[in-house]
């Protein structure tokens, strides 16, 4: 699998497709972008690290963007996609998605209809879903987990980036701080509805779980 980490472009960050890719960089004066066998280094590469890899680093004014080269990498050993939903009819929140660890997939899935969750919509599934990923994580024994989103909140209520208002994210960050020492987090966004394979299952088994 392929890691394209965008610098500089129309939205920065990692993307799983050379099609997602080009759309950040071409047209983008001054794009900066470089393909990747392997998570991590892609995030170095988008954390100002040094990237020993020797794949294509590209940069300038791109017309028609080049794919970059970049070797076969297997995902992580311990990662999750997440999404959450709500059903108005039924006022249900829900979550879905998978935890995988060293090969062996595991179903990620609930709802509920507490009424402080309620308000949160399909935020109170996002939240839980991750959650529960890392509760899985730690059940299974895994000392790392990547977790793939596509809404913001995921990463930032975790790191306390975003201000808590709700039960649900104060909730949420509380547990995140509880776990830190025993599970290593790594957050990567993904585009929603983009063709991700991880991310649109999450998708689909988060509207299963509330009816939808």
């Amino acid at each position: 699998m392929k890691y394209y980490a965008v610098k500089c472009g129309k939205t920065p960050g990692i993307y799983f497709s050379w099609d997602d890719c080009r759309k950040m960089v071409e047209g983008f004066s001054g794009a900066v972008y470089k393909s990747f066998g392997s998570l991590e280094q892609a995030e170095q590469f988008l954390s100002g690290g040094v990237s020993e890899a020797p794949e294509q680093f590209l940069s300038g004014s791109v017309s028609e963007a080049p794919e970059p080269d970049a070797s076969q990498a297997s995902m992580p050993e311990s990662y999750a996609f997440v999404d959450g939903s709500f059903n108005a009819a039924a006022n249900t929140y829900g979550y879905g998605g998978f935890f995988v660890y060293h090969g062996t997939k595991y179903r990620l899935q609930g709802s509920g209809t507490n009424e402080d969750m309620v308000s949160m919509r399909n935020v109170a599934g996002e939240v839980l879903g991750s959650m529960a990923a890392m509760e899985k994580a730690i059940a299974c024994g895994a000392e790392e987990l990547t977790i793939f989103y596509d809404y913001s909140g995921i990463e930032k209520w975790a790191l306390g980036e975003w201000k808590r208002n709700k039960q649900g994210t104060k909730a949420y960050y509380e547990y995140v701080q509880s776990i830190r020492p025993v599970l290593k987090l790594h957050f990567v966004k993904v585009k929603g509805h983009s063709g991700v394979e991880g991310n649109e299952e999450a998708d689909r088994l988060a509207k299963e779980a509330v009816g939808l």
